[in-house]
């Protein structure tokens, strides 16, 4: 799956979590994100649009929840790091499909027409506008007793299949250089 290695220093450059100016309301909860992790053999990628961006254990971090049916779950659970791409709004019908498509039916990243690069060992998508490669540092499906609204459990949790919570390092935060 690996299309080769991309040279992203020349459409990215490395900026620090504290200089991201950007609403993250807005990017993780309105413009979305994806979640991409794999291998040199296989990646996957889905849609995800809960989240968020703080500091835990003295570090940077992004946190994300995946419910455990996802295909791309399995992914995470099997590397280290992932990445989180944000796009622009022109690809809001692409972030639809991959969001409502499974890997485990077809190759949607194929279909996307998006281009895989990689950071190290790790995917990402080179339309992206911002990419944070994640390192992985705690794992944890959610239990439903702790929530602490009922309109919550009957809401997103009808099935009971509470996400399972990512919170990962940010390593590297890429911003796209104007004009690539």
């Amino acid at each position: 799956m690996k299309k080769g290695m991309i040279n992203m220093m020349n459409h990215f450059k490395e900026i620090s979590p504290e200089q991201l100016r950007k609403n993250t309301f807005q990017m993780l909860g309105k413009d979305w994100m994806l979640i991409t992790a794999g291998n040199q053999d296989k990646i996957n990628t889905m849609t995800a649009s809960w989240g968020g961006l703080g500091i835990m254990y003295g570090k940077e971090v992004a946190y994300v929840v995946i419910r455990p049916q996802r295909y791309t779950r399995e992914f995470v659970d099997q590397e280290e790091t992932f990445s989180l791409s944000f796009l622009g709004k022109e690809y809001r019908k692409t972030l639809n499909y991959l969001g409502s498509v499974s890997g485990r039916d077809e190759d949607k990243i194929a279909k996307s027409d998006l281009t895989v690069g990689w950071i190290d060992d790790t995917p990402y998508f080179e339309e992206s506008n911002f990419i944070m490669v994640c390192k992985k540092l705690l794992r944890q499906p959610l239990n439903i007793d702790c929530l602490l609204e009922e309109k919550l459990k009957q809401t997103w949790y009808r099935n009971n299949d509470t996400h399972i919570l990512y919170i990962a390092e940010i390593t590297k935060l890429l911003k796209r250089v104007k004009g690539n």
